[in-house]
């Protein structure tokens, strides 16, 4: 029964962390801002640091189950 919400807040990390993963990754590869006025290794850096995060808590989720 409290298996649910540990699925489902994992594969929303999950999701999330791969899409921000793949987002940043394709803006860097075009060349593209990821934040305007903000430096591209500072954005890179934290937009790198915030997936790595949400998908280490939708492993964690996944440990809980």
């Amino acid at each position: 029964m409290e298996s649910g919400p540990a699925i489902f807040a994992g594969v929303v990390f999950a999701l999330f962390g791969g899409a921000l993963l793949a987002w940043t990754g394709t803006r860097l590869h075009r060349r593209e801002p990821i934040a305007h006025g903000v430096s591209r290794v500072a954005s890179a850096t934290l937009t790198g640091l915030a997936s790595v995060i949400a998908l280490g808590l939708g492993a964690y989720c996944f440990t809980r189950i």
